[in-house]
């Protein structure tokens, strides 16, 4: 059974389902295509991929622009981050606005993000494994990002470690966006 909570972003979700646990450890399902579908979310996933990062980083904000956009279900099975959304849909009426919720592996929950929302995440005292299952291929050309920032996220560290291509996006009151919200 799976509990599906709205964000403030339009469209995203997190996402809890049932923890078993014994003693030999834990079994969490983090996806069933006919419970996401209650909800109008047709998922086909086309790749999977992992991020392991070190303490006090920060990693986004990243998209892939059209024709190459895609949603995905993003969960931590490894220590714990704070995980953020940036809505980059014009015409969504959570346009500009961030969600943050903790994903971890204690929580076992997940994060449904819509097309068109911009993902970033920051690690806290440990080194933390997300896994994406995304609905595009990736793609070098359409792979952009928005500064990390520049839109008033407090996150857990004051000197975090940052790549040189995200130090190198444009902030998001210069980003041109190229997504446009469906209802």
């Amino acid at each position: 059974m799976f509990k599906f909570k709205k964000t403030k972003i339009h469209d995203c979700y997190e996402i809890y389902s049932d923890l078993h646990k014994d003693n030999r450890g834990k079994f969490v399902k983090v996806f069933n295509e006919f419970e996401f579908k209650k909800l109008n979310l047709k998922l086909i996933f086309t790749e999977q991929y992992y991020t392991v990062t070190r303490p006090n980083a920060v990693r986004g904000f990243h998209f892939q622009t059209p024709p190459h956009d895609n949603s995905k279900l993003i969960y931590c099975i490894n220590g714990e981050v704070m995980d953020v959304i940036l809505d980059l849909r014009l015409g969504s009426p959570t346009y500009g606005k961030y969600h943050s919720i903790k994903l971890s592996e204690k929580k076992a929950n997940a994060i449904y993000i819509s097309r068109g929302v911009a993902h970033g995440f920051a690690t806290y005292k440990k080194t933390s494994t997300l896994v994406y299952n995304v609905t595009s291929l990736y793609s070098r050309k359409h792979d952009k990002g928005v500064l990390w920032n520049s839109i008033g996220v407090k996150w857990p560290s004051l000197k975090p470690i940052i790549s040189t291509r995200d130090q190198s996006f444009q902030k998001f009151k210069d980003f041109k966006s190229p997504f446009i919200y469906k209802i």
